[in-house]
């Protein structure tokens, strides 16, 4: 191939190092499915290399196209306003097309079965397991929607029932929708955090889970997320590369 973008994923960022700690280790196992693919990381906040400072590297050393991928599960407030307002920063030589967040995705669903399985669920533990779908939450009405949509969406593989859960910013928590579904009868009651790597909103996740059964891991590397995140590069960078004809 004659010509490919570089892929810079872009991270929210926290002050809690296992959160810089997972992307990195997703961001080398989306390098490890891609061997010849330049993978950079970049965050908004709290950590470094910030992504605008990854784009003037970049930029400097004669890079021309990027793709630039928000590392999010829904397209809310970071996707629809801060990162787009550090892409219209960058340096005017670089062309940069903004990839779609990362959710919904059937392979999202296959990695939060997985990470149940994990936890010590088996499938045929599935009809009898009701779930709470605990996302970290979300003032956009939109991203509060999607949720809805994949928990709905979720159920109808066979799960006793799946309920949203948010930690912050909406309702209900993860403690509540937990109860609701001891309310309903589910023999088990699982927890399943949709969110990328461990951090504050996490941890409250965590905590109101302690009247579950089971607690599954944050998505985190698995390889079913690195995969949506190569998905989401190509279909970025399709329109780029007939662009220049390569």
């Amino acid at each position: 191939m004659r010509h490919q973008p570089v892929l810079l994923v872009i991270a929210h960022g926290s002050r809690d190092p296992r959160h810089a700690a997972t992307v990195n280790a997703l961001v080398r196992r989306v390098r490890s499915l891609r061997p010849g693919l330049r993978v950079e990381t970049g965050f908004l906040d709290f950590n470094i290399p910030s992504a605008q400072g990854v784009l003037e590297s970049l930029a400097a050393e004669g890079v021309r196209d990027v793709v630039a991928l928000p590392l999010l599960l829904t397209r809310a407030f970071h996707a629809k306003a801060d990162i787009p307002a550090v892409l219209r920063d960058a340096p005017r030589r670089l062309r940069i097309r903004q990839a779609e967040v990362l959710g919904p995705s059937p392979l999202l669903l296959s990695a939060l079965e997985r990470r149940l399985h994990e936890a010590g669920l088996t499938p045929a533990d599935k009809s009898s397991t009701g779930v709470v779908l605990a996302s970290a939450g979300s003032t956009d009405p939109e991203a509060i929607a999607v949720i809805a949509d994949i928990a709905r969406e979720w159920w109808h593989t066979g799960w006793c029932a799946v309920r949203p859960a948010f930690a912050s910013a909406s309702l209900p928590r993860t403690e509540d929708a937990v109860r609701e579904l001891r309310e309903l009868g589910c023999s088990t009651v699982a927890v399943a955090p949709y969110v990328l790597a461990p951090g504050f909103l996490p941890d409250r996740i965590a905590r109101g889970a302690t009247e579950a059964d089971v607690l599954a891991e944050v998505l985190g590397p698995s390889p079913e997320v690195a995969r949506v995140l190569l998905e989401r590069y190509d279909a970025a960078r399709t329109p780029m590369l007939a662009a220049v004809g390569a």
